[in-house]
């Protein structure tokens, strides 16, 4: 079943992000994932959650998204992330 991994990002240096999705975003091919979609234009429906940045990214489950998250190669370019953005991920099996 797949999974989806949503993450709120909230950008605090462009060019560190630029550096990061540089380094990151062949890992996730790399772990048989795709982006889905990324996007600043985020339209609340309802509720005060209020993303800056959302991102959603699809594997092929729960597991390739944890293994895509633990591995070596996107811990290293995580690292960019930290430093260039706050973010917070939630990863959920599709129906």
């Amino acid at each position: 079943m797949s999974a989806y991994v949503l993450v709120d990002v909230d950008v605090l240096d462009p060019d560190g992000l630029a550096a990061y999705r540089k380094a990151g975003v062949p890992t996730i091919a790399a772990h048989g994932g795709r982006v889905l979609a990324r996007s600043d234009d985020v339209v609340v429906l309802e509720g005060e959650w209020r993303p800056r940045r959302m991102v959603v990214l699809e594997f092929a489950d729960i597991e390739a998204a944890q293994r895509w998250h633990a591995s070596p190669e996107y811990q290293q370019a995580r690292q960019l992330r930290l430093e260039a953005a706050r973010t917070q991920s939630i990863a959920v099996s599709g129906v």
